[in-house]
């Protein structure tokens, strides 16, 4: 992002660009006096999370409704910034779909952009559009440049979410209306110019579902095509850590799912926008501190063990990780040229195995993970085998489920070939496909 203005509102949001995230604001009596400002909405964020969300825990007990499953499920974040070294590192990867951010702040170099995203060739892409002071507090700015970026982008992008984290005061948004009228002024742009483009929003961070459901439930005249989730679990370590002992990772994604189903102001279509786990040894590029980080085994594990869970729930269209090239948290670590982690194999191993299946089903048995597909080009079934904290002998495991290994191929997260003799069922998930 380019300098702000000195003396501007965005001069108090000062992009770290480690991490690539805005700084904590260090004005405290400047984001006293915002929060001040916000307080009705404060309050109605409140009224509004404690009238919904038990209707939302009844419809998330009782919700049985999937999703058909796309071919784009699986996408990779990628930045301007981080070079034209990732054309090459995403065909490798064989990626179908990316995201990219875009910053109304750097409106001077929104052709640069576009050539960027062009280099990538046919990929389905998202387009994210992140906010900045100055266009949210002017909304004849926000609708002269959004029209911009709409007619620049539309030949490349069809889906643009609106807006990032939006309960994180340091990204630019004070409360969930004044998200909101953001929002609203895009939307009358698209529909009276741009009404083949699809707009996706609210763009929550984390289990933090009563801004959700402020966002969703509001009187503004506005609706959002899709929802955009930014579905951070690494706080609870593994993906399968429960969160008020109920609410792993596939039952977070239930239950947004749930609350969008009943929301008259989108469609239930939901993608996980953002996702990742930092990783240990790397500040200041982590994004958090140290306390949540993880070594690059674990990373390789949870980023393979949250896409399962993801696709498992049949309530996802596609879900982002962020992203390729990031030495705090990406695939590929840029601090001394270009290493390519364990993560970027398993990344690309599931994207072959996994990347157009549909899901049979899924199950836990014991201690045991198991998602059963289909792929849809080859017919073949891919059985995936994990767990979250015991070590078990596969042979046992097949046995007692009965399950036939006959002209079946096991291999392990990095598309290693496995024996059936000697393999475990363990935090490390195996596939076996045939």
């Amino acid at each position: 992002m380019p300098a702000p203005k000195p003396g501007s509102e965005d001069d108090l949001h000062p992009w770290d660009h480690y991490s690539d995230q805005p700084r904590i604001i260090t004005d405290r009596a400047y984001k006293k006096r915002m929060k001040r400002k916000h307080l009705k909405d404060y309050l109605l964020t409140l009224l509004t999370s404690c009238i919904v969300f038990p209707l939302a825990l009844i419809a998330w007990l009782f919700n049985r409704k999937v999703e058909p499953s796309s071919a784009h499920f699986f996408s990779l974040c990628v930045n301007l910034d981080k070079g034209e070294e990732q054309y090459a590192l995403v065909e490798e990867l064989g990626c179908k779909s990316l995201q990219v951010r875009f910053f109304l702040s750097e409106m001077d170099r929104i052709d640069e952009y576009y050539q960027f995203l062009a280099g990538f060739g046919e990929k389905e892409i998202l387009l994210v559009v992140v906010q900045d002071r100055q266009h949210i507090g002017d909304h004849q700015l926000l609708a002269t440049d959004i029209a911009r970026v709409f007619d620049v982008f539309s030949p490349l992008v069809k889906q643009f979410q609106i807006g990032t984290t939006i309960n994180r005061s340091k990204w630019g948004f004070f409360s969930v209306a004044e998200y909101l009228k953001f929002y609203q002024v895009v939307q009358k742009v698209r529909d009276q110019k741009f009404q083949g483009l699809k707009l996706l929003g609210p763009s929550v961070i984390d289990f933090e579902y009563p801004y959700l459901i402020r966002a969703l439930f509001n009187g503004f005249k506005l609706k959002f095509d899709k929802v955009a989730a930014l579905l951070y679990v690494d706080r609870r370590g593994a993906p399968e850590n429960p969160q008020m002992k109920v609410f792993d990772t596939f039952n977070k994604i239930t239950l947004l799912h749930s609350i969008a189903r009943l929301s008259p102001k989108t469609s239930s279509k939901l993608l996980l926008t953002e996702a990742n786990w930092p990783l240990s040894n790397t500040a200041p590029w982590a994004p958090t501190s140290e306390t949540e980080c993880v070594s690059e085994s674990d990373y390789a594990n949870f980023l393979l063990r949250y896409h399962l869970q993801a696709l498992a729930t049949q309530r996802v269209e596609s879900a982002h990780w962020h992203q390729l090239i990031a030495p705090g948290y990406g695939l590929v670590d840029s601090r001394e040229g270009l290493r390519k982690r364990e993560a970027f194999l398993v990344y690309k191993t599931m994207l072959d195995i996994l990347g157009d299946v549909e899901v049979d089903h899924y199950q836990k048995q014991g201690e045991v993970y198991q998602l059963v597909c289909k792929d849809r080009k080859s017919d073949r079934d891919v059985i995936v085998l994990w767990s979250n904290e015991v070590e078990l002998p596969l042979e046992k495991y097949l046995k007692q489920e009965n399950i036939s290994v006959e002209s079946k191929q096991l291999m392990d997260k990095s598309a290693g070939i496995l024996s059936f003799e000697t393999a475990k069922v363990s935090d490390s998930p195996i596939y076996l496909v045939g």
